[in-house]
């Protein structure tokens, strides 16, 4: 339930249209909502201006389908993440406005068009192209909250003119999300050539020595450029949720 929603049951109260019995029943689940397995906040999207997001793994379907039809019931716009291509299947049957986006793992349900919140475009910036899964994850993340983002993919400091080609990209966006795995170097090289915040986000791609990410991490809080911010290995979604709160113009 956000506060328009709020706004209008009791709206219809004062006015006599809605019996204060029946919205003190609307008004039961709203700090949450016990489902035996889990408690759903539904009061989240009142403070926070989104709903509960759904963490899919380690989650059995059943458990998923259950927060699902329980979000879905007070909220327009959905998100879970890292959820198995089997799941989705099953679950896109049960929700037919889902959606689903493979190379992230996230499943979208929306009701009608995401209202749109941002200040400017958030440009999501992959070093490879094994970089893309994390990458998309924050794409997603960034749009379901009401923001157009942009991807710009496999721009890495192996061949940093390809990176450069996109001046153009790089002066319009307000906000920048910057995944890299190896050495974990682009967010550095990035936040050297603009003035707006950079999300820097290490992902476990690389070789031995990179210790599934832990090598981009450090790089990237040892960074010598400024205005970066730091999410943890692999965490596309942390960045694309802290984009959309960076942009938000209201």
């Amino acid at each position: 339930m956000d506060s328009k929603i709020l706004e209008q049951l009791l709206k219809e109260v004062r006015e006599g249209k809605l019996p204060v019995a029946a919205a003190v029943e609307r008004l039961r689940t709203l700090p949450f909502e016990d489902l035996g397995f889990a408690r759903v906040d539904h009061h989240r999207q009142l403070r926070q201006s989104f709903p509960e997001v759904v963490f899919a793994a380690g989650k059995s379907l059943e458990q998923v389908r259950g927060l699902l039809t329980s979000l879905r019931a007070r909220a327009d716009h959905v998100l879970v993440t890292r959820l198995a291509p089997e799941a989705a299947a099953a679950l896109t049957a049960d929700f037919p406005e889902a959606r689903y986006y493979p190379d992230s793992q996230a499943f979208t349900l929306s009701r009608g068009e995401v209202p749109q919140r941002g200040r400017g475009p958030i440009l999501v910036i992959s070093a490879g192209t094994s970089d893309i899964p994390v990458a998309e994850e924050a794409l997603v993340t960034a749009r379901i909250m009401g923001h157009q983002a942009e991807a710009l993919y496999d721009v890495g400091v192996a061949g940093l003119h390809r990176l450069l080609a996109h001046q153009d990209l790089l002066a319009q966006a307000t906000c920048f999300i910057v995944v890299a795995g190896m050495e974990g170097a682009l967010p550095s090289v990035v936040a050297g050539l603009v003035d707006r915040p950079v999300i820097a986000v290490p992902t476990s791609i690389g070789y031995g020595a990179s210790f599934g990410g832990l090598a981009a991490l450090l790089a990237m809080l040892n960074s010598c450029a400024t205005g970066i911010a730091v999410v943890n290995i692999d965490n596309g979604f942390g960045a694309g949720y802290l984009a959309a709160l960076i942009n938000r113009k209201d």
